[in-house]
């Protein structure tokens, strides 16, 4: 690995700063944030200023905000990004670290799409596979999806009161229960799927989102009845939020903070 430029990681420094807060900064801000010195912090900005990577903000002098570059950069990269294999490989990671069946799914009208797919090592493990379609209503991608949208398009889905179609006995097939459910699950952050598309596994799933923090997927652990308790059904949904939290940040996405 070759040696760090100091000047390029402290331009770095700078951008990152404008992350935070709301976005503008003066080069005394700057300054004491970084502990640079003065004249260094004003030689960097001025430089990033030129290449459009900050711009001075109208009406306030001496404070900046992001420039168009960045912007540009960030496009280019979300171009090149494939939901379904960075879903594989963070799926990969999350089944090795607790041995069960992963997936990621999308959502199309009131169905899933099961877009990548790693297996639990275990000889009793769920069986399943990358491009197959379930009701959404019956599994925890599906509800975690379908309670991440906005209340008309949920609505143009569950329009009427037909009772929806069942995949094992503990489906829900009320659509007003369902909606009741997704109440519960979108003010959780986590869906919990307990036999409903098959009588013998149980799965919990959380949301993943992309760059404007619009939930784009979802991601699961399906476990075996056998292995199912209260205690494994906490340790999976806190590993299925950071699953689904680091595709997030794959996608462009990052945590405001509060």
């Amino acid at each position: 690995m070759g040696r760090l430029v100091p000047a390029v990681t402290r331009a770095l420094d700078i951008l990152e700063l404008f992350l935070d807060g709301d976005g503008t900064l003066s080069a005394p801000e700057i300054t004491r944030r970084l502990g640079l010195p003065r004249t260094t912090v004003h030689e960097l900005v001025t430089t990033l200023a030129a290449r459009s990577y900050l711009v001075q903000v109208p009406d306030q002098p001496g404070r900046y905000r992001l420039g168009v570059r960045p912007y540009q950069l960030g496009s280019r990269y979300a171009e090149q990004l494939d939901l379904a294999a960075e879903g594989q490989q963070v799926a990969r990671s999350v089944a090795e670290t607790c041995d069960e069946t992963v997936h990621v799914a999308i959502l199309e009208g009131m169905d899933v799409i099961y877009i990548a797919k790693v297996d639990s090592t275990h000889a009793v493990r769920m069986v399943s596979a990358a491009g197959r379609r379930l009701p959404a209503h019956c599994t925890s991608v599906g509800k975690m999806l379908l309670a991440s949208l906005p209340e008309d398009a949920l609505a143009a889905r569950l329009s009427g009161d037909q009772p929806l179609a069942a995949m094992t006995d503990n489906s829900c097939t009320d659509p007003a229960e369902l909606r009741r459910h997704l109440a519960t699950v979108r003010e959780r952050g986590i869906a919990v799927e307990q036999r409903e598309s098959n009588p013998d596994v149980n799965c919990v799933a959380a949301p993943v989102r992309d760059t404007t923090g619009k939930v784009v997927a979802a991601l699961s652990i399906s476990v075996p009845t056998i292995r199912w308790s209260d205690e494994r059904q906490a340790e999976l949904e806190e590993l299925a939020a950071k699953g689904a939290g680091e595709l997030s940040v794959r996608l462009g996405h990052r945590r405001r903070n509060v």
